[in-house]
This record gives C-alpha cells, sequence and structure tokens, in this order.
C-alpha cells in the first residue's frame, strides 16, 4: 500500500474515533444535565417545604405565645378571691355554753375564735394555700327550735340570748353567717349537702371545714368521695364525738377539734325541769299490758308516715311489718313470746279523766310527753297485723293518698282497735318525747325501759333513742294544742 493511501486510512480511523469520543462526550453532558434538572426540581420542592414549615412553626409560636397569655390570665382569674368554707350543721354543732350565754357578744368571741383557729390551721397544716385566702362561713338551723331547746336545757336564760348571740356572729364577719332554714326534717342537711357539693368542685375553694361530728347521716355524703386529691381537701371539724359511721371513715380526712368553741357533748333537753313538783296530777297505777317487753324490728319496716318538725303530711303506713322484711322480727311476734321476757315494774300512770282531751298532751315535769297506756290481746295484734290496714286511717282520719294501699273499707272492734294502736306505736315518733301532734300514733317512749334508766333489754338494737328510755311516767300537767 502507498504511502498516500496508508495516511488516508489512519486519518478516517482517527475521525472514527474523535467521533466516538465525541459521543461520550455528549451523553456525558446530557445526562449531566438531566441530573441538575432533577436536583433543581428537588431544591425547589424542598424549598417549598421548608417554607411552609417556617410559617408553620411561625404560626405555632404565636398561637403558643397567645394560649400561655391566655393561660397566664385564667390562672390569675383562678387564684383571685381564694376562700376556705366552713361548713357547719348548727342544729347538732352548737357553740360552748359559756359563750350562748354572753349574746351578742359572745357571738362576736366565738366568730373571732373560729376565724383564728381556721386561720392558724390553714397556715400550719395547709401551706399550698395562698396567705391571702379569705375565710368564708355558713352555718345552717332552725333558729326558733335551736333557742327552744338552749333554752330547756338550760344552756341560756332565754331563747332570745341564741338570736343575739348568731347575730353577733354574723355581723362580727362580712363573710361568717347564719342561716335560719326554719322547721322542717332535714332542710338543714340539704342546704348542707348541696353546697357542700357546689364549692367541692369550685377551684376557687381552696378547702372545706364540714362540721358534721353529731350526724351519721353525713357518712352517706362522704362515701362517695374516694379519691386522695378529693378528700385531701376536706377537714372534718369536731364538736361532740364522731358518730359510729363518721368515726369509721374519718382515718381518711384529717380533722380539727377546737377546744372550747363547740359544745363537746349533745345537749340533754331533760336535764332541768321545766315544772315544779308541786304540779303533781293525782296518781292511780293502771296495768297497761304495753308495757310487756317486746323486741325492735331490726331492718325491718318503718312507717313513711311520721311527724316531722314544724309540718305534718299524711300518708299511710302499712300495719303489717313483716311484709316489708319477712324474716325481721317485730314487736308484736316478741309479745307472743312473753314467756322469755319480763314485764317492766308497775309505774304511776295518769288517770284517764287527764287523757279524755283530744287536743290535750299529757306531761311529766320535764316537759316529755307520755303516751297513755294501752290494753291489747298479744293473739289480737298478731291478727290485725296481717289485716293490712291504713294506720292513718284509722287512727288520724286523715289519709293523704288516694288510692291508698291499705285497706279503709273494714269496720274496726274496740279490741280491733286498740291493737292496731299498739301496732302504730312500735314505731318510734321522730319527734320523740316533744312532739305537740295531739293526733300523733306513734311511739314517744320505749315500752321496754324503766324509769329512771337509759337502757333496754335490747341495748343497741333498739330503735328507740337513748332519751327514749327510763322516762318518768308521772304525769303533772297536759299541753292544750288547737285542734289539727
Amino acid at each position: 500500500m502507498s504511502l498516500e493511501s496508508r495516511s488516508d486510512h489512519e486519518l478516517r480511523q482517527r475521525f472514527e474515533m474523535l467521533q466516538g469520543v465525541e459521543h461520550h462526550k455528549n451523553e456525558l453532558i446530557l445526562e449531566l444535565l438531566s441530573r441538575a434538572d432533577r436536583l433543581q426540581e428537588a431544591y425547589q420542592k424542598t424549598a417549598l417545604d421548608h417554607q411552609r414549615e417556617t410559617q408553620f412553626n411561625r404560626e405555632g409560636q404565636l398561637r403558643e405565645r397567645k394560649l400561655q397569655d391566655e393561660l397566664r390570665k385564667l390562672k390569675s382569674f383562678m387564684n383571685r378571691d381564694p376562700f376556705t368554707l366552713v361548713l357547719i350543721d348548727g342544729d347538732g354543732m352548737i357553740f360552748d355554753d359559756h359563750l350562748l350565754r354572753k349574746g351578742e357578744i359572745g357571738g362576736k368571741e366565738a366568730a373571732a375564735e373560729l376565724w383564728n383557729g381556721i386561720k392558724d390551721h390553714v397556715h400550719v397544716r395547709l401551706p399550698d394555700i395562698p396567705s391571702d385566702c379569705r375565710i368564708v362561713t355558713r352555718i345552717y338551723a332552725n333558729m326558733k327550735g335551736l333557742s327552744e331547746v338552749c333554752w330547756k336545757a338550760g344552756l341560756v336564760e332565754k331563747p332570745s340570748l341564741v338570736e343575739d348571740f348568731y347575730r353577733g356572729f354574723t355581723g362580727s364577719k362580712i363573710l361568717f353567717d347564719f342561716i335560719d332554714v326554719g322547721p322542717g326534717k332535714d332542710r338543714a342537711d340539704e342546704k348542707i349537702t348541696e353546697l357542700f357539693k357546689l364549692h367541692l368542685g369550685n377551684i376557687q375553694c381552696q378547702h372545706i371545714f364540714f362540721g358534721c361530728s353529731h350526724d351519721n347521716g353525713y357518712a352517706r355524703l362522704l362515701e362517695q368521695y374516694t379519691e386522695p386529691m378529693i378528700t385531701d381537701r376536706i377537714t372534718l371539724l369536731e364538736g361532740v364525738p364522731f358518730e359510729k359511721e363518721l368515726h369509721t371513715m374519718k382515718a381518711k380526712y384529717s380533722t380539727l377539734k377546737l377546744e372550747n368553741l363547740f359544745r363537746s357533748h349533745k345537749i340533754n333537753v331533760y336535764n332541768q325541769p321545766l315544772y315544779p313538783a308541786s304540779q303533781s296530777l293525782p296518781q292511780h297505777p293502771l296495768h297497761s299490758v304495753l308495757d310487756v317487753a317486746l323486741s325492735p324490728i331490726h331492718g325491718g319496716y318503718q312507717s313513711p308516715y311520721q311527724p316531722t318538725i314544724g309540718a305534718s303530711t299524711p300518708s299511710p303506713a302499712p300495719s303489717n311489718p313483716s311484709t316489708m322484711n319477712p324474716k325481721a322480727p317485730t314487736w308484736a311476734s316478741a309479745a307472743t313470746s312473753a314467756i322469755q321476757i319480763v314485764s317492766p315494774p308497775e309505774t304511776p300512770t295518769p288517770t284517764r279523766s287527764s287523757l279524755v282531751s283530744s287536743t290535750e298532751i299529757p306531761r311529766n315535769r320535764m316537759g316529755q310527753r307520755i303516751d297513755p297506756p294501752t290494753v291489747y290481746d298479744k293473739e289480737e295484734v298478731d291478727r290485725v297485723r296481717k289485716m293490712k290496714l291504713c294506720n292513718v286511717h284509722f287512727l288520724r282520719g286523715d289519709c293523704g293518698y288516694d288510692p291508698c294501699t291499705h285497706s279503709h273499707s273494714k269496720k274496726l272492734s274496740k279490741t280491733e282497735m286498740a291493737a292496731l294502736k299498739t301496732v302504730a306505736r312500735m314505731v318510734p315518733c321522730r319527734q320523740g318525747s316533744a312532739c305537740d301532734d295531739p293526733k300523733c300514733m306513734y311511739g314517744h317512749r320505749c315500752p321496754l325501759s324503766v324509769p329512771g334508766r337509759k337502757d333496754c333489754s335490747f341495748g343497741d338494737n333498739c330503735k328507740f333513742e337513748r332519751d327514749l328510755h327510763g322516762l318518768d311516767l308521772n304525769v303533772v300537767r297536759t299541753t292544750k294544742i288547737g285542734k289539727k
């Protein structure tokens, strides 16, 4: 091959080689450009995400700052005007005698002592409560009833001193109030219960001091709250010793006893004679089969019709206790077993002539109501008890139920009426021996008790209160009541 032809061939090979290199270069450039496009797109997306996150964070910071401001304002509002509530049932938590006797001045002294006692307790035992926490006190009671009880018990010279006392108590502190609930069963209890529930969830109420040691009924209220965060906000005030049910649960709560401020013993209404012994009426012995030993109804029937303080609302009372609890022993059933029980000794009783008027109530020299004697046949009582008669209709004549679930239609003989009276007398009257309803058909003393003794053979199981045991059965006068 000539020199020229070899040179052309090499040039062509070189050209083709350069052509391949240029092709690879172009492919590389195109690939680089494509990758750059993808990176640019990813960058723009990331930039948008970053911008969105930045805006979200900025808005979140603004919201957080706003919420913090609102929370700060809310905390400031919640911490404004903090107070502790002193809630007292004044029918049972009664101030000490030496304060009551001073009237209005004693009320002011009692308010000062209560304020100082609560303040010191909060400072020592409850350091988390703000120092500017105010003390709000509410005492609920029946003013008229409380005044008369204190007077009859000899705690004050006249009932108006108790009114003066609470006037001084209320006027001494702006946030101290005595509220007169008037006569009526459970009026104070119901108001206190609702106020307790209302303030227990009130964030501004830092603590509740609860004066209720005298009444087992408040155990029903307190047993609803078992969480420590709630029980830690309650302190039980002690006046008289805690009743049985409250005593068993007081370990869950802190307690406070302010010495010489509240009475430590219940009032005995009958510790002072109301009438001189010289007014005694002639005494005549009269045997009453009602005084045969009778056993209490334990967990059985309790008549719904019983007079309450200041008001009387008729309602039917079943005459058969065993229909409510067939296994519960009844007074009548115990009467049929009198062979095992000793009748109490004979006691002087009033003459029939002194009990003739239906508007007169016989009372002893302590002012306690004395039930007229009732003579009955044991077998007849058991038979009448099963007749399902309406006690209210036959014994009072004012049954308010229409229709009534018990019989009104039967015609009763004198013997059956006496037996029905005995059945009704086995249920304690809620007003006890202070009852002034001349038509009341319930028992005002334990028929098992012996005069002068505050117990009976059934001990703590007797459904009659201790004050309804051992009554003096000598009638010295009768109280005339307007016709009802």
